[in-house]
């Protein structure tokens, strides 16, 4: 052992002790100010005065963010990290192996220290949580961007009192009860360090607020913040099947854990695009245009809905490997085809049930899921299990070689794997019964505050066999921990449907592509096209592949002239009527070649066909369980 070794193993020995005794002072909370008045400069400034004693002590900046079930903290982002006691500057060090830990010697007398950072929101709109968050109009705060804590520090039972200023005449929303608000400071009741990491503020100049269930309890809100004024306008129909959807996740689950729900949607072009979940709110970033522009609206439909289920599923029931007592220690994600599948499964169903889509809409999106999965060669290697152990490097792979890499299916296999539960279910008990009373019996219980409630994988075996007795271990077996060369598409074929191809282009993918910018013909060549040109995949073994085109290649020219979407479309349907195969001419790095696409079968493009032989469940899962309004 090192001399290093020695003395890392005395400090961890010590803060033991230290965290013990700050968490035996409830009535001391950590106090956190954080300054956003130069949020339109992507710069936030934080001070923490947490109380401490004399002897070493070992912070720690959170690495591991809830929901994204990875390492993502953006530790680069930390900035002017200085320290200090009553007033006295003291030195502080980085830890030579965990880059998210500072170590720090607190003097005789101390009885807390004080910390100053600043963190730097990135300017980029890619990424997820850790990605873009301010612009020159608003703000998403995420908290455990802006602190640090004592290591060894139970989330749940470490307490902060934080405050945040904001720039003049900003409005705001959060799950986190304000007790103050002076001029443009705002300060929150103090809440343990769990429940402030899960309670997110959205702020701007342009903010509006919806209440979704007037006189309703609990209250559920939607705030809006925006670029622009414009972007708030939420239409009358879209309004009530968001207050709908309220109404749909009580019917579905039976109790609800949370004292108020807030939905809190950031419009912007310039932050990262996701959607996070939280037990009491959820941070839902989309486009400025998302509310105003109907295929926005429409290819993100399912992002509400799928956030809010997550305040059962993932937040209250939530697997035991996920559920860690800080956000140091890995999370361990192999029951993510629960956590997300079932989410993705039920946030799409209930996107239909609300009236945010009509059942034609659900049916192209199940579709497209469907198709893409059951014509990715990865999955003769890679399980889904697989997709879901590996997630926090899958999250943040490249598109390229996603066909033979895979990504993290467990979101849309998942969604097919729980509609063949759903359906069987339905089979096994004449009707009588289906997946939402398993939801009832596994995400209800008594309604109340947040809590958590793990699980395992047994536990979700033991609610459905009370649901519907089968041999549901074997039915996941085959589904998540085995390879199959085919998509999980029997709920489809059960619920009496086909998934079929045409040449007609689905209204979702036709959105789709005029919004994300690409060209998706992996169904015909074998081929998904950038808008400029540049091949973001190709299928393996398909046409374009035995024609020698690459991921990343650029398309020049097709048949001798420049490349366009819309020329290369017609190609592909001129060539069903003659043997000439298809010639690209494409640009590898510094070098040109021409690929000669042997392909005559005209453009194909997913659909669900109905089939009369059987009854269609699927049209009856899609009922709503309560009245439309």
């Amino acid at each position: 052992m090192t001399k290093a070794s020695v003395y890392l193993s005395l400090v961890a020995t010590t803060l033991s002790l230290v965290v013990a005794a700050a968490a035996s002072e409830p009535n001391s909370p950590v106090k956190l100010d954080v300054d956003a008045t130069d949020a339109a400069r992507k710069i936030l400034h934080a001070r923490l005065q947490i109380p401490a004693h004399p002897g070493p002590l070992m912070l720690v900046y959170p690495k591991w963010v809830p929901g994204d079930h990875a390492p993502t903290g953006p530790i680069t982002d930390l900035v002017g990290l200085k320290m200090s006691v009553a007033g006295k500057p003291i030195a502080w060090r980085r830890d030579a192996e965990d880059m998210y830990a500072f170590v720090v010697e607190l003097p005789a007398g101390a009885s807390s220290l004080d910390v100053a950072l600043d963190y730097l929101s990135p300017p980029g709109a890619d990424g997820s949580a850790s990605g873009a968050s301010a612009t020159a109009q608003l703000l998403d705060l995420s908290w455990n961007e802006v602190l640090l804590y004592p290591k060894g520090a139970t989330a749940s039972e470490i307490r902060y009192a934080p405050t945040l200023r904001l720039p003049a005449g900003w409005q705001f929303g959060t799950a986190l009860v304000p007790t103050d608000r002076t001029g443009d400071a705002v300060q929150f009741e103090p809440v343990s360090l769990e429940t402030l990491v899960d309670s997110p503020v959205v702020a701007g100049a342009h903010f509006r607020t919806v209440d979704l269930s007037p006189g309703g309890r609990p209250p559920h809100f939607l705030h809006i913040v925006a670029d622009s004024a414009a972007a708030l306008e939420l239409k009358p129909e879209d309004s009530r099947h968001f207050s709908h959807l309220t109404a749909e996740t009580g019917a579905l689950f039976g109790a609800r854990h949370y004292q108020t729900y807030h939905f809190l949607l950031t419009l912007s072009d310039h932050v990262a695009h996701f959607g996070l979940e939280h037990h009491e709110s959820s941070d839902n970033r989309q486009g400025e245009k998302y509310l105003i522009d109907a295929d926005s609206l429409k290819l993100k439909a399912g992002l509400l809905p799928h956030e809010m289920v997550h305040s059962w599923n993932g937040k209250y029931r939530r697997p035991t490997g996920l559920a860690t007592p800080d956000y140091q220690q890995p999370m361990q994600g192999e029951l993510l085809w629960v956590y997300e599948g079932l989410t993705d499964y039920l946030g799409q169903l209930l996107a239909a049930r609300c009236g945010l889509w009509t059942d034609d809409t659900y049916r192209q999106s199940l579709a497209l899921d469907a198709a893409k999965l059951d014509n990715e060669p990865g999955r003769t290697w890679r399980p889904l299990a697989d997709t879901t152990v590996a997630a926090q490097l899958l999250y943040d792979a490249r598109k390229e070689g996603s066909a033979w890499r895979r990504g993290v299916d467990f979101y849309p296999e998942g969604e097919l794997i729980w509609l063949e539960a759903d359906v069987l279910i339905r089979q096994l008990t004449d009707g009588r019964r289906s997946l939402d009373d398993f939801c009832r019996k596994f995400h209800g219980g008594p309604s109340g505050p947040p809590r958590v409630v793990t699980y395992t994988i047994d536990d979700v075996l033991a609610a459905l066999n009370e649901t519907a007795p089968h041999d549901w271990r074997q039915f996941f077996q085959a589904r998540v921990y085995q390879t199959t060369p085919r998509a999980p598409v029997g709920g489809i074929e059960a619920g009496g449907w086909h998934l079929v191809y045409s040449n007609t282009v689905p209204d979702m993918l036709k959105s789709a592509q005029s919004e994300l910018k690409f060209t998706d013909l992996r169904y015909s060549i074998g081929l998904i096209i950038k808008d400029y040109g540049a091949v973001q995949d190709v299928m393996p073994d398909s046409p374009a592949d035995k024609a020698g085109v690459g991921a990343a290649m650029k398309l020049i020219a097709v048949n001798g002239r420049r490349y366009a979407a819309d020329d290369l479309r017609t190609a592909i349907q001129a060539a069903t009527t003659n043997s000439a195969p298809i010639e690209l001419l494409v640009e590898n790095d510094d070098y040109f070649k021409t690929c000669k696409v042997d392909y005559h079968g005209g453009e194909r493009y997913p659909w669900l066909e109905r089939d009369e032989s059987k009854p269609d469940l699927l049209t009856a899962i899609l009922k709503p369980l309560t009245p439309k309004p």
